[in-house]
């Protein structure tokens, strides 16, 4: 019976292989540019969502049935996932048949064609809740009950009068606009797939193990040592994986148990790797698959949206080695050049370096050049192949890279559920208008309050994203919150850029923080608790935005609704600066010496004072910062010559 079980395992495993392998070759052949005369894609739009679609299906149900096999799930959700795949392949031909036929005229729905467009919603919102959890399974649910009964509700969430047949089947399923094969699916196939695929290569080529160690070497004179390794670590790994969890899985087995041997709880030193990894999704120039939708959603071009995320990027990781000096200091953590379990990085290491660094500078140039974001990945990925050759272990076994297709194949499949789910909820706000009516409210609310616009937009960001990656968390708060922070004076690029990095932050913010639980889960610590401290460590994920959103000369493009001035920009980077470092010592509680309360309290107020629009609060802020700096170093000088004394 074992034999008959491990034969199974063989060929599911290997018929996953495969297919993960046919969504590669297909996707990157529909976006590929131009050779000359040579072109493979793209296809047909019609067959190639549906063709596409069901590529992932049927690589999806195989994974679960996979699982059943190596005992991670049961037989029920094996036996179901099969069912609903053939009933979805069946969906994907009647999508292809009737979308072929609304070229040539109107057709007229009926509750046929709604009921094979429910069977195709749930279907991806099973295998969305198998993939991703409830939270994103539940927004696709709530979406056909309100499309379904919108009529019904009380108030301004009350729809027009309409026929449920034609709103569901065309809103769900029958159209190349709305719906799981629609516009949103299209963004993802022709621009997020080709990095999702380049992300999953640039990690099998072997070059992560080579930034460890160089980044453990890099920060072995300093206290906080392998935390700020982890910083420097992450914030590598997480631009080429642009996936918080990955980046935590990645990197935090080896980078976590480090951080607790150097005298670091394991809260802190799971709230380190979490805060590090997730910040991997707004490092450039790859990011997270947000990223690059926001760029389509707002209408500029993808260098656009690297520039314009650079300095607040930067200042993020710069606060994260700043809570850990502070923190370091705190605990009277001594430096120590010795790393336990981490070799010295050799020659090797450093040349394995170009396989990160030349794809991203060969992305960024031919960015600039002019060139799309998916043909920039995709000649990344023609020049990655044969350098991948300066590693000997990719010699040895080339079929590492073959491999490595096949999880970004496959991590891509998991993608498309969570997309589908979300296209769910955005077909239902377009078609019962409650974008619309949400910013009409919330400006009859707020009037012209910004701020308390904003702390909506945050709030819902957060609830939203609990439990949920962050492209749906970002797609879902964008279309319902951007139109009323636009109609507020806010710029197109900021409002999307500030739900962005909201939806982001909520990877580490308590009830559920996927990212932090991740690294709680390596910690041994408390997942809770190192949520917690993750939301601390990491809070200027949360600052930042606001900053922008009042200053969004932080941004330094010209689409953020100010023109660039130098002596201006300097200034607000000056103020950001000295603000992250008042935030850092007052959360932790330590300067040079312990923090009093009321000194806490100072030094948040002179933060808070500092990241406000005001130049009058600009200059009380900084003014108070001084103030509070000269006090602190009185008090040390006065310890210091009464100790002498003593």
């Amino acid at each position: 019976m074992s034999s008959i079980s491990s034969m199974s395992l063989r060929v599911v495993s290997a018929l996953v292989a495969v297919l993960s392998l046919l969504i590669c070759f297909y996707g990157l052949a529909n976006v590929m540019p131009a050779i000359g005369d040579f072109r493979l894609g793209p296809f047909p739009m019609v067959s190639f969502r549906a063709s596409f679609f069901a590529l992932c299906v049927i690589t999806i149900a195989l994974c679960m049935v996979e699982n059943y096999l190596l005992g991670k799930a049961n037989i029920v959700v094996a036996v179901i996932s099969t069912i609903l795949m053939f009933i979805m392949l069946w969906c994907c031909w009647s999508f292809y048949q009737i979308s072929s036929a609304l070229d040539d005229g109107m057709i007229f729905f009926s509750s046929h064609e709604m009921w094979i467009a429910v069977l195709a919603s749930v279907g991806a919102l099973f295998f969305c809740w198998r993939i991703w959890g409830i939270p994103v399974a539940l927004l696709g649910v709530f979406g056909i009950l309100y499309m379904a009964t919108g009529q019904y509700w009380p108030g301004p969430l009350q729809t027009v009068n309409h026929d449920v047949n034609e709103t569901l089947a065309q809103n769900l399923l029958y159209s190349l606009d709305t719906g799981i094969l629609g516009s949103t699916f299209a963004i993802v196939i022709t621009t997020v797939f080709p990095f999702i695929i380049l992300g999953a290569l640039l990690e099998g080529v072997g070059a992560g193990d080579s930034m460890i160690r160089i980044a453990f070497h890099w920060m072995r004179k300093t206290a906080g040592g392998p935390a700020h390794a982890a910083v420097l670590s992450s914030a590598l790994f997480g631009t080429v994986s642009g996936s918080a969890v990955g980046n935590v899985v990645g990197t935090g087995v080896i980078t976590i148990p480090m951080i607790k041997r150097r005298g670091f709880s394991a809260n802190f030193a799971g709230a380190v790797e979490a805060s590090a990894s997730t910040g991997g999704q707004i490092m450039p120039p790859i990011m997270g698959a947000a990223a690059l939708v926001m760029a389509d959603f707002v209408g500029v071009n993808y260098m656009t949206i690297i520039i314009a995320v650079l300095v607040p990027s930067i200042a993020y990781y710069g606060s994260l080695f700043a809570m850990i000096v502070f923190e370091s200091r705190r605990l009277n953590i001594k430096a120590d050049d010795e790393f336990e379990g981490v070799d010295k990085p050799s020659q090797q290491d450093y040349l394995n370096l170009l396989l990160i660094f030349v794809p991203l500078a060969i992305i960024v140039a031919l960015l600039l050049y002019g060139l799309s974001p998916s043909g920039a990945s995709i000649a990344a990925l023609v020049c990655l192949f044969p350098m991948s050759l300066i590693n000997p272990e990719i010699r040895k076994a080339p079929v590492k890279l073959v491999k490595s297709l096949c999880v970004g194949g496959r991590t891509f499949a998991g993608l498309l559920m969570a997309i589908a789910a979300v296209s769910i909820v955005i077909s239902a706000l377009s078609a019962t208008g409650v974008p619309v009516k949400f910013s009409v409210l919330l400006s009859s609310i707020v009037s012209d309050s910004l701020l308390l616009s904003l702390v909506i937009a945050a709030v819902c960001c957060v609830v939203l994203g609990m439990g949920m990656p962050t492209l749906p968390a970002y797609v879902t708060v964008a279309t319902i919150a951007i139109p009323a922070m636009e109609l507020l004076g806010l710029a197109p690029i900021t409002a999307h850029m500030f739900v962005f990095f909201i939806a982001v932050g909520s990877a580490i913010t308590p009830p559920v923080a996927i990212a932090a639980f991740a690294a709680a889960t390596i910690a041994k610590g408390g997942p809770i608790g190192t949520s917690v401290q993750a939301s601390k460590v990491g809070i200027m994920i949360f600052i930042i935005p606001f900053t922008f959103a009042f200053n969004p000369l932080l941004l330094t493009v010209e689409d953020s609704g100010v023109s660039f001035e130098l002596l201006a920009w300097l200034w607000l980077l000056v103020k950001l600066a000295v603000g992250i470092v008042l935030t850092a010592t007052a959360l932790t509680g330590y300067h040079t010496h312990k923090l009093r309360v009321y000194e806490i309290c100072l030094r948040l107020a002179a933060a808070v004072m500092l990241f406000a629009p005001s130049v009058f609060w600009d200059q009380i802020g900084m003014a108070l910062a001084i103030v509070v700096w000269i006090w602190h170093v009185r008090y040390d000088l006065k310890t210091i010559l009464r100790t002498k004394g003593a």
